[in-house]
C-alpha cells in the first residue's frame, strides 16, 4: 500500500520558516504514529518568478493535479511589486485555485482559551468559540460576466455581475453539510435573499440539498445580520455556508475573533478524485509577513494547524488532527508566546523553531 502523497510549496517570506516546523511535525507522525507521507517540495510565488520567470512552473501544477493534498505557505513580497500583474506572486496561488477547481474554502475560526484575552470581544464571548465557514471559492461576483469600467453618456460606470448556476451552489452546499456531518450537525445559510435573486436562488437550492441531509439542522440568515450576529454571540453557530464575496468578508470578520492571524489556518476543496479524496490546498491565512522574515519571529501555528486540517479532511485521521491541536492548546496553555501573542500578560517568548519544538514534545508527551 502506498503512502498518500503531500507537495509541499513553502513560498515566500516566514514561508520556509513556518513550513520546516510542519516538516518536523510530519516527520513525527511517521515516526511515531505510524502515518507516513511521500513528500514532494516545489517553489511557488516570487520565489518560482526568480527561477523560472512565472510564479508557478507548469511541471509544478502538473504535480499539485496528482498529488492527495497541497500544504502552501506563503506568496510574495516587496522586490516583486513593479512586476506585471501576469507574474505577480499571487498569480501563482491562484492559478492552483482555479486549475484545481478548489470550490470550496473552509475558514475555521478558533479561539483558544489561552489567547482569549487577544479578541476584541469579551473574554466570556469567544472563549471556546469553533466555528467553520464555508466560502464558495469558484464563481459569484469575483467571476461573473460582465465585469468592468466603461463609458455611458458623460460618465464612468464599474459593473461586476453577481452569477450562480445551481449546480455551483448545490456542490458547495453538499461540501458544507458534510462537514457538518462531522461537527455538531447544525448548518446556517447566509444570503441577501431579501435584495438579490442570486440570493433567493441559493436558498432555495440549500434547501433542496438540506433534505440529503436529514440530521442537520438547517437554518438561513441574511449576510449582514449574520455578520451582526457573529459580533454579538459567535457561538451559536457552528458551520456557516456562504456564496464568494460574503464569505470573504464574513470569514475575515470571524478572524479577528480569534485576536491573532497568525493561529488561523485554511483550506481549499474541490472535487473528489479517483481515489475519493478532494483535490485540496491547505494554507495559513496570514501573508508572507516580509519584514519579519528569516528573524525567527514567525509564529508557525497557522500553517502547523492547516497541516492539521489535511489530516482531518483529505487523509480520515480526526484522531490525529485532534491530538496535533491538544498539543498546541497545552503549548499555549503553558504560557509559550511568539513575537505576535505577547499580550499585556507576557509569556515564555520563544522562536518560530522553539514553538515548533515545544508543540513536538507536547506530542511526545500525547502518547
Amino acid at each position: 500500500m502506498t503512502n498518500p502523497s503531500l507537495l509541499i510549496l513553502p513560498g515566500d517570506g516566514i514561508g520556509p520558516e513556518v513550513m520546516a516546523e510542519v516538516r518536523k511535525i510530519i516527520d513525527w507522525f511517521g515516526a511515531k504514529r505510524g502515518l507516513a507521507f511521500d513528500v514532494s517540495e516545489d517553489l511557488v510565488g516570487g520565489c518560482a518568478y526568480d527561477k523560472h520567470g512565472t510564479p508557478l512552473h507548469d511541471d509544478t501544477m502538473a504535480k499539485a493535479q496528482e498529488v492527495d493534498a497541497v500544504l502552501l505557505g506563503a506568496v510574495g513580497g516587496p522586490q516583486y511589486d513593479n512586476l506585471d500583474f501576469s507574474v505577480k506572486p499571487e498569480r501563482g496561488l491562484l492559478r492552483l485555485r482555479k486549475e484545481m477547481d478548489l470550490f470550496s474554502n473552509l475558514r475555521p475560526a478558533q479561539c483558544f482559551d489561552a489567547l482569549s484575552d487577544f479578541s476584541s470581544l469579551k473574554k466570556d464571548v469567544v472563549a471556546g468559540l469553533d466555528i467553520m465557514i464555508v466560502r464558495e471559492l469558484t464563481s459569484g461576483v469575483y467571476f461573473g460576466e460582465p465585469r468592468g469600467i466603461f463609458k455611458e453618456g458623460n460618465e464612468r460606470v464599474g459593473i461586476n455581475t453577481q452569477r450562480y448556476t445551481e449546480s455551483e451552489i448545490a456542490r458547495v452546499a453538499r461540501s458544507a453539510f458534510d462537514l457538518a456531518m462531522k461537527r455538531g450537525k447544525k448548518l446556517c445559510s447566509m444570503e441577501k435573499a431579501n435584495v438579490m435573486e442570486s440570493g433567493i436562488l441559493w436558498r432555495e437550492v440549500v434547501t433542496e440539498v438540506s433534505k440529503e441531509y436529514p440530521e442537520v439542522e438547517l437554518s438561513h440568515m441574511y449576510a449582514d445580520a449574520g455578520a451582526m450576529q457573529l459580533t454579538r454571540w459567535p457561538k451559536q453557530f457552528d458551520v456557516i455556508v456562504t456564496d464568494n464575496l460574503f464569505g470573504d468578508l464574513l470569514s475575515d470578520l470571524a478572524a479577528m475573533l480569534t485576536g491573532s492571524l497568525g493561529m488561523l489556518p485554511s483550506a481549499s476543496l474541490g472535487a473528489p478524485m479517483a481515489n475519493g479524496r478532494p483535490k485540496a490546498l491547505y494554507e495559513p491565512v496570514h501573508g508572507s509577513a516580509p519584514d519579519i522574515a528569516g528573524q525567527g519571529k514567525a509564529n508557525p501555528i497557522a500553517c502547523i494547524l492547516s497541516f492539521a486540517m489535511a489530516l482531518r479532511y483529505s487523509f480520515d485521521q480526526g484522531e490525529d488532527a485532534a491530538r496535533l491541536e491538544a498539543a498546541i492548546e497545552k503549548v499555549l496553555a503553558d504560557g509559550l508566546r511568539t513575537a505576535d501573542l505577547m499580550g499585556p500578560e507576557g509569556g515564555t517568548p520563544v522562536s518560530t523553531s522553539g514553538m515548533g519544538d515545544a508543540i513536538l514534545a507536547a506530542l511526545d508527551a500525547s502518547l
